[in-house]
C-alpha cells in the first residue's frame, strides 16, 4: 500500500513539475529570447501606418475590394472570409460539385474584372482558398494578371506597378521550398503611397 501511495505522489509531483517547466518557464523563456532577437516577428509581424495605427499583419491575408487594389486568394475562414479567429479551409475535395461550380464562377469573375479574354488560364490561387483561409500571398502570375487593372485605376504606369510587385515578393522558404509569393497587404500599402488620384 505504501508503494502505491509513493508512486501516486511521484506521478503527481512529476506532472506538476513538467507542467510548470513545459507550460510556463519554457514558453516564457522562448518568447523572451524571440523578443530580443526577432522583435518584429515575435510581436506578430504587424504593419503600422505613419500614425502608429496597426493596419494588419504581413502574415495574415485580408480582403481588398475595388479595382485599385490587388485582390488576395479567396478565403473560407469565417462567414465572410479572412477571419483570423476562424481559420480554416472549405474542406471541399476535387470531386465536389460545389467546389467545381465555385471555381468556374470565380474564374469568370476574375477574367471579367481584369479584362482578360474568355480562354485565359486563371491561376489556381485566384480561384481556390488556401488551407488556412488566411494566406497573405498570391502567385507572381496572379499579380501579373491584376497589374494592368490596378495600374489603370490608380493612374500609374504598368512598369511602376510591376516594380512594386517585385519589391513585395517574398522568396522561397529556406531558399528552396515552395514558390515565391507576392504579399498583397504590403503591395497595396506601397501602391497607396504612389497613387496619383
Amino acid at each position: 500500500m505504501k508503494t502505491i501511495a509513493k508512486e501516486i505522489v511521484t506521478a503527481i509531483t512529476a506532472t506538476l513539475l513538467f507542467a510548470i517547466v513545459l507550460c510556463g518557464i519554457y514558453p516564457v523563456a522562448i518568447w523572451g529570447i524571440s523578443l530580443l532577437l526577432f522583435p518584429h516577428a515575435a510581436n506578430g509581424s504587424l504593419i503600422e501606418s505613419s500614425d502608429r495605427t496597426i493596419i494588419g499583419s504581413e502574415l495574415l491575408g485580408q480582403n481588398f475590394a475595388g479595382a485599385k487594389y490587388f485582390h488576395p486568394r479567396p478565403s473560407a475562414a469565417g462567414a465572410n472570409g479572412y477571419d483570423a479567429a476562424s481559420s480554416s479551409g472549405s474542406n471541399l475535395g476535387p470531386t465536389s460539385q460545389k467546389l467545381i461550380d465555385a471555381v468556374k464562377t470565380r474564374a469568370e469573375a476574375y477574367r471579367a474584372e481584369n479584362s482578360l479574354p474568355a480562354r485565359t488560364l486563371v491561376p489556381g490561387d485566384a480561384v481556390t482558398a488556401s488551407a488556412s483561409g488566411l494566406d497573405p500571398h498570391i502567385s507572381l502570375r496572379n499579380a501579373a494578371l491584376q497589374a494592368v487593372r490596378v495600374a489603370r485605376d490608380r493612374g500609374l504606369g504598368v512598369e511602376v506597378v510591376q516594380q512594386e510587385i517585385v519589391k513585395a515578393t517574398d522568396g522561397r522558404s529556406l531558399g528552396f521550398l515552395g514558390e515565391p509569393g507576392v504579399n498583397v497587404l504590403k503591395l497595396n500599402i506601397a501602391l497607396g503611397s504612389l497613387t496619383v488620384h
